[in-house]
Parts: C-alpha cells; structure tokens; sequence
C-alpha cells in the first residue's frame, strides 16, 4: 500500500478495487463474513422451492411506480430512469420481474440479496446487476461501512462500496447482514430432510420392510453373509420389488420393521410442509397444500398472504432502493392493490361506497382498475 493510500485509510476513507488487492485487510479492521450457496441445497425440499417461489414471482409481478414528491401530493415520475428499466429490463440479460425475482429470492434463502446500481459515464441510472450471494464476501471497513468484494468466477475480484449496491436484508443478528431463516430453524428444517430421506430410502428398498430369516441350527459368518448378499441382490430395491422369496433348508421369513402407516411417514411429511410454510409466512393453500381447505378459506389466504407476507417485502424493498437509489423527494411502491382487491363483488361494492362518499369519482375508480377515463362526448356546435 502506498503512502497516500496508508495515511486516506487512517482517516477513515474508502477507495473501490476492481481487483483483488490484499492490503484491503489492512483497511478492514479483521471482520471478514464470507457467504455460501449452502442454503440453495435446501431447494430440493419442494416446499422451500414453492415458498421461495411464491414470494418472489408475486413481488417480482406487480407494477413498480415511481412518484415524486410535490408539497402534501404524490406525482407518478414517468420520466425517472426506474420507470423505463421497470420496461426495458434491468441489465442487458435479465428482465425487471426476473431482477426483482432473483434478488427477492436470494434474500429469502440466504438472508441477502445483492445488486449492484448500475450508472453510465455521466452518472445517470442505467440499470442493476444481480450478484449471486455466494460469489460476496462483505468486510466492515473502519469508517463503519460496508465493502461487498465480488468474484467473477474467473479469478478476479472487484470492491463494491455501499451506495453502488443495493442490499436487501432478511432479519439480522448483527445488523448488517441478514442471516436465512432456513438457518434459524435450522431442527425443523433438519427434520423434514430426514423425513424425505427415509421416504426415498424406504421407496429405494421396494416399498417392502426389512426382516429376519430364521433357520434352524448355526451359520457360519461367512454363510451368514452369503446369503444376506444373494438376498440383497434378488430381493433389494424398486426394480426388485414384488419378487417371489423361496426359502428352503427349513428357513423363514419374519418381517422386524414397521410399515410406513405404523411410523406415521405420510403423516410427518405433511407437517414438514406446514413447517416450511410457518418459515416463510406462506398459507399453505399458496403452495397447493389444500388438505383441510374450502374455497372460503384458500381466497382469505390469498388475503393473508398479500397482507402479512407480501406487504412486509414489499416495504422492505422499496425502503433499500429508497436508500440506495433515490435521491431525495422521490419513492418507489410496488402496487399490491391487485392482491388486496378481493373478490370482484366486494371491489365494485367499495367501489360504489367511494363514489356515494364522495372519495372518488368513476374517473378515478376508471383509473383504479387500469382503465382509460371516459371519452367526453363531442360539443355540438349550433
């Protein structure tokens, strides 16, 4: 490190890397937190999948507004760069609903979702890339800030610093990165793992018990394993599955292991599937677990889900980009109003009520449900 470099570090400022430059540890005061895709593993569970899912794809779905702030009144900025990159895509390969998708859903397995802001030559917004968690290692510089170094995958490295990322946080223990709830509830996870694994290792034997071949007199070890072999191989796994077993020498078969009904396995699968849902404040119904359900409860939990799930991401999202992003007097929403309508009788019936109250007027109703206003008719000239 230089002189110059070595007296700006000592009064606490940042400069970025686009390499990997190892006197970066002598800024960073020896808080490293290295990331991993291990939570990723977890999306074989098809319930994490779903979950994951769910959140992101309607996250990633509704309309993103930008409005600026004028006294007491919102005005939409049609003209502000995020409404065109909502159009066009956020990057030169990934759409906006497919940014927002990823980010949403790595900060839902990891605990962080990472992007960085892209800007042209000029300074004006252009775009945001998507950073895997798993290529991050975050360092806490002594100027209390964050430094986000991201792998290219080819041995390269560049520095980030905080204002040229966004970074969405699931709960923290530290406040400053967000740690996975797959983490938090780690036992519960753990259990359904073992659950499927049993259930594919009982379906690998040939949905069949395991058993004790009884037989008068002594074996010898090496006859004992013999012949544990040469059942294994006729009898053992699904293709095998439903052989005829011939014993003779006055030899029988006892089963010894309990049946899937007794061990209560399709029982306990279905309640690691609640448990997964409980992780990520999912109503089961979103994921098509419809046991105990009816039609009146699955569209509340559309309700549910919107309010309690959604609503909370959503505001998680546009307080980042509000922070990372924006400059002051502008705000972004993501429109849930399309998951909190209800039922089409319930909305026209809310409808009617403004109308009456005087809180809007079929223009603006018009307008709520992304219709044109009404043409004026012609003025007829006498």
């Amino acid at each position: 490190m230089g002189l110059i470099d070595r007296t700006l570090s000592r009064m606490g400022f940042e400069r970025r890397s686009d390499a990997a430059d190892p006197s970066w540890g002598a800024i960073a005061p020896g808080i490293g937190y290295p990331a991993g895709l291990s939570a990723r593993a977890h999306e074989n569970l098809s319930t994490v999948l779903a979950c994951t899912t769910a959140i992101s794809s309607a996250l990633a779905y509704v309309p993103a507004l930008v409005y600026r702030l004028e006294g007491g009144a919102r005005v939409e900025a049609l003209a502000h760069p995020i409404r065109r990159i909502t159009r066009t895509g956020a990057s030169e390969h990934m759409s906006w609903p497919d940014f927002l998708e990823h980010l949403v859903a790595s900060a839902l397995l990891t605990g962080n979702g990472l992007a960085t802001i892209d800007r042209g030559d000029n300074g004006a917004l252009t775009g945001f890339t998507w950073i895997p968690w798993g290529m991050v290692t975050v360092q806490h510089l002594r100027s209390g800030r964050l430094a986000y170094d991201v792998s290219d995958g080819r041995g390269g490295m560049r520095r980030y610093l905080e204002g040229e990322v966004i970074h969405l946080r699931d709960r923290t223990d530290d406040g400053l990165l967000g740690r996975s709830r797959l983490s938090r509830a780690a036992d519960a996870v753990a259990g359904v793992v073992a659950s499927n694994a049993f259930a594919r290792s009982f379906l690998d034997r040939g949905a069949a018990p395991s058993g004790v071949i009884e037989l008068p007199g002594t074996f010898k070890a090496e006859q004992r394993e013999a012949l544990r072999k040469q059942f294994q191989e006729r009898h053992g796994g699904a293709a095998n599955s439903g052989s005829t077993l011939i014993l003779d020498g006055g030899m029988t078969w006892k089963a010894a292991s309990i049946s899937p009904e007794d061990a209560e396995l399709l029982e306990s699968r279905k309640f690691g599937v609640i448990e997964i849902c409980r992780l990520f404040q999912v109503p089961p119904p979103i994921i098509q677990a419809y046991e105990n359900n009816t039609f009146t409860n699955a569209a509340q939990a559309g309700l549910w889900f919107a309010q309690f799930t959604l609503a909370p991401w959503a505001r998680k999202i546009e307080a980042e980009f509000a922070r990372s992003v924006l400059t002051a007097g502008y705000e972004i929403e993501l429109d849930l109003s399309g998951f909190l309508r209800g039922d089409p009788t319930t909305r026209w019936a809310n409808h009617k009520i403004a109308i009456d109250a005087g809180v809007l007027d079929a223009d603006e109703v018009r307008q709520v449900e992304g219709w044109n206003p009404r043409a004026k008719p012609a003025e007829v000239t006498p």
